[in-house]
């Protein structure tokens, strides 16, 4: 028997940065973001373990060609290969041999949470192994948590709530705790911002734990740019909840455009000279917003296209070499099955 599991990757509309615990200490931090149909996978092999003396843990990530074997769990190092599983496998405690392979469809450093998505996959299919029962919100905290504290992982939990939870959400942070409010937007409204956003992949990754650690290292040495920025990516991601919750998507593009000018006010690294070139295309074929997906620096760039003008900034965008990623939004959250 396989057991299986899927977790949606997000985008993040307005207010990312904002979930990060320091950033939501003494003001609360309030972040837009929706689940896409794009997904990280974690399969177990029962059939090739059992719960007797057999203790030997087998991982391999499909997407780097990547294989881990160790006599036991407490034999599992932390050594830059496939960490991520080695860090839920330990943290779930179980004393017992498995095979696991592991898959995400998303690229390598795009911006949409394709971490917190694994993570969070692995905590499920490894709660359904051990017969234990969680709940998805604690399937998020579980997931960052491990990040956190085993990997020593920067950033914050809406990445691993909007995984976990699927849907599009308006969520609140207040330090560590986490309030997610999913968002009932009516029918005309959800599929007319489907069709109209545009998801594109610059071919570039990006190591978001280094923008984290310069963008930290501004607010903590109180900068004033990066402060008022953080102050303003609050306040958008409220504005665009009651935009996205009155039905005008006009102003939920006019408010991305606002993020992204307030997502670059945090540090330099944020955006760079392609990037702003795309964003020129963009627009001039009729975006109106836009912003880059996660911490920014390249992975993914997202628009919002005026009525029937995506097919424009997609041809546009393609011919500057980037890769078009069509999705929907997943309502669904983490999926576990038998197969």
């Amino acid at each position: 028997m396989l057991l299986r599991s899927r977790a949606p990757v997000r985008v993040d509309f307005a207010g990312g940065w904002t979930d990060v615990a320091l950033f939501a200490q003494d003001s609360p931090g309030f972040v837009v973001n929706a689940a896409l149909n794009i997904y990280s996978f974690a399969t177990i092999d029962c059939r090739k373990d059992s719960r007797g003396a057999n203790r030997t843990i087998n991982i391999y990530s499909s997407d780097f060609d990547l294989y881990v074997e160790a006599e036991d769990i407490r034999k599992l190092e932390y050594d830059g290969n496939i960490d991520l599983a080695k860090a839920a496998v330990k943290r779930m405690g179980l004393d017992r041999g498995l095979t696991m392979i592991t898959q995400s469809v998303a690229p390598p450093g795009s911006g949409l949470g394709t971490s917190a998505s694994m993570g969070v996959a692995l905590i499920a299919v490894l709660a359904c192994l051990s017969d234990q029962r969680m709940l998805n919100d604690e399937i998020a905290e579980m997931a960052s948590l491990i990040e956190r504290q085993e990997l020593g992982i920067r950033g914050g939990k809406q990445d691993h709530y909007a995984s976990a939870l699927g849907g599009i959400h308006f969520m609140e942070f207040r330090g560590e705790d986490v309030k997610a409010s999913r968002l009932p937007l009516s029918r005309d409204t959800r599929l007319e911002l489907e069709k109209n956003l545009y998801l594109g992949y610059t071919g570039k990754s990006r190591l978001s734990g280094d923008i984290h650690e310069k963008v930290t290292g501004a607010w903590q040495s109180g900068q004033p740019d990066t402060l008022d920025a953080i102050a303003k990516l609050k306040n958008i991601a409220r504005r665009m909840k009651e935009a996205l919750l009155g039905g005008d998507l006009g102003a939920f593009g006019r408010l991305l455009d606002e993020n992204w000018q307030q997502q670059k006010r945090l540090h330099s690294s944020v955006t760079n000279a392609q990037i702003d070139r795309l964003f020129e295309i963009a627009y001039e074929q009729g975006a109106l917003g836009g912003k880059a997906c996660g911490a920014g620096g390249g992975g993914c760039l997202m628009f919002y296209c005026r009525p029937d003008c995506e097919h424009k900034v997609q041809k546009a965008l393609e011919s500057e070499g980037l890769r078009t990623i069509d999705f929907n939004f997943d309502d669904l959250g983490t999926q576990t099955w038998k197969a």
